[in-house]
């Protein structure tokens, strides 16, 4: 005979919308996570992957452990009590994030760990707790709602319970992608799931202990309050002058003591923009890419399209050498637009900004090229149907007759993986691919339908005295690419396994 439960007849908060919430929070938490981790380990499929990961095996373990205490405690205050751990938990877990995650990094850089470990050890530490306690609830209230319905009305109410947690789950996702991160940031999103499950679960808590209780939700509540003193930490070369949660990505600008200045993204492995004061050209790659199109006809493009354009290095050069060029700026993140022109003095009248992702565009676009340069690998992992075959096949067709298309392809020093792959992958859409290794960890690899002519570049550049010697370094690096890789397809495209392999094998010294 079943006995009856404590509070049978006191339904608050209703147990629907106590699951509701719970899911809720349980995605959301999710959805926040990653962007809590993207600027130390990025926001690739991998950190996505670890993310969900264990989030799926901490409800799993939640939903056990729900089990077996409703059947110990059938009984709304301690489900609610349960819930109240689970926002207490979620409103500390940005503020213990920042610490934690800087120590991480260092320890994981000092044993070359890539973002796999790094973030699978950061989400088991940050979310596993949480999302477990929330893993309880739905069990947990389902065996309460057993006590006050009939039998054979079991399967029902655990159907219906459980359709309000799946709707609690989309909601939070859908609330935290598209109007909490980019609204109000990723630490007050968690504070907002922490705070919704506090006050919910607050009128369930035994009376002896509500007031008590209360503590939980106004601490939340003045949290919002609380200083974010910065996302990152300070930069260890550098003054920090600019950064932000952008809507796809964190991004910050450190300002060096000569005044240079330099854009980081996410984990900030990669440095994606560089300016400096005194001069156009910073010596580094992307002084390669100002150069590298006069191969093939001895003269400037007409225009330009710069897949992955950030803060607008790339741009601003061809501003002050080429003024004439019409360049497209294309970037998937268009507040980086606003960053350039801030802090990167890009603009010019030939100049136009594109806030797109680098293939869409190109399928959209009836436009043709003189030259194309992608730039839009975010190490250390990089979009798959960014280096396949079908891609590149594309990018051809968009250029004009004597066009080239230029890739930055960034990669451990010395690992020739990930360029092998790619010049063979171009090669299969290009009939000439040469490659430049503009320095240790970046090789710039130009591909054309016509032949290359590294003596166009140096002609081209003689009468500018101040990119004459660009000229001559480029051209005499440039070498034609192996391209005997495998060639990489949009079915078949596993380029994080390649990032994982040259940086194990770079970490072992090989």
């Amino acid at each position: 005979m079943t006995s009856e439960a404590p509070t049978q007849g006191r339904r608050l908060p209703p147990l629907g919308l106590l699951v509701f919430v719970v899911g809720a929070g349980a995605l959301g938490t999710e959805i926040a996570a990653v962007r809590l981790l993207a600027p130390y380990f990025g926001a690739s499929e991998i950190v996505w992957a670890n993310t969900i990961g264990v989030v799926l095996v901490a409800l799993a373990v939640g939903y056990w452990i729900g089990g077996k205490l409703g059947d110990r405690f059938p009984d709304m205050s301690p489900l609610c009590s349960s819930v109240l751990l689970a926002s207490a938990l979620t409103a500390l877990l940005p503020f213990v994030a920042r610490p934690l995650l800087n120590t991480g990094v260092t320890a994981l850089d000092n044993v070359s760990a890539g973002a796999f470990i790094g973030s699978l050890l950061a989400t088991l530490v940050l979310l596993a707790v949480p999302v477990l306690v929330m893993g309880t609830v739905s069990p947990w209230a389902l065996r309460i709602g057993i006590e006050e319905v009939d039998k054979l009305q079991a399967g029902a109410l655990a159907g219906r319970l459980y359709a309000i947690g799946t709707a609690g789950s989309l909601t939070g996702t859908l609330v935290c992608a598209l109007l909490l991160v980019p609204g109000i940031g990723t630490r007050r999103t968690f504070l907002v799931f922490a705070l919704l499950m506090a006050v919910v679960a607050l009128p369930g808590i035994a009376a002896t202990w509500r007031l008590r209780a209360v503590a939980v939700p106004a601490v939340i509540a003045l949290l919002f309050a609380v200083p974010h003193g910065g996302i990152k930490g300070k930069a260890a070369n550098g003054t920090v002058i600019f950064e932000d949660e952008t809507s796809q990505q964190y991004a910050r600008v450190i300002e060096r003591a000569d005044g240079s200045r330099v854009l980081e993204l996410n984990e900030g492995q990669s440095r994606h923009s560089f300016y400096r004061p005194a001069s156009v050209l910073v010596n580094d790659y992307w002084d390669a890419a100002v150069v590298l199109p006069l191969a093939t006809s001895g003269k400037p493009p007409a225009r330009l399209a710069i897949l992955g354009n950030a803060a607008g290095t790339v741009a601003r050069s061809y501003a002050h050498y080429f003024p004439e060029t019409e360049v497209d700026g294309v970037e998937i993140d268009g507040e980086l637009e606003e960053v350039g022109r801030r802090y990167f003095g890009l603009g010019s009248p030939n100049f136009e900004a594109h806030t797109a992702d680098a293939r869409p565009f190109l399928r959209s676009t009836k436009k043709r090229y003189d030259s194309i340069l992608l730039d839009a690998y975010r190490q250390p992992y990089i979009p798959f149907y960014l280096t396949t075959r079908e891609f590149f096949e594309l990018t051809a067709d968009r250029l004009a007759p004597n066009g080239t298309v230029m890739v930055n392809v960034g990669h451990p020093k010395g690992s020739e993986l990930l360029r092998r792959v790619l010049s063979a992958t171009m090669a299969t859409a290009f009939e000439h691919v040469y490659q430049d290794h503009t320095r240790p960890t970046n090789t710039i690899l130009v591909a054309s339908q016509v032949p290359i002519d590294r003596t166009k570049i140096i002609e081209g550049t003689a009468s500018i005295p101040t990119l004459a010697p660009t000229g001559i370094r480029e051209a005499s690096q440039l070498r034609p690419a192996p391209t005997d890789g495998d060639v990489y397809t949009d079915d078949h495209a596993p380029v994080e396994w390649l990032i994982d392999r040259s940086i194990v094998q770079y970490a072992a010294g090989e």
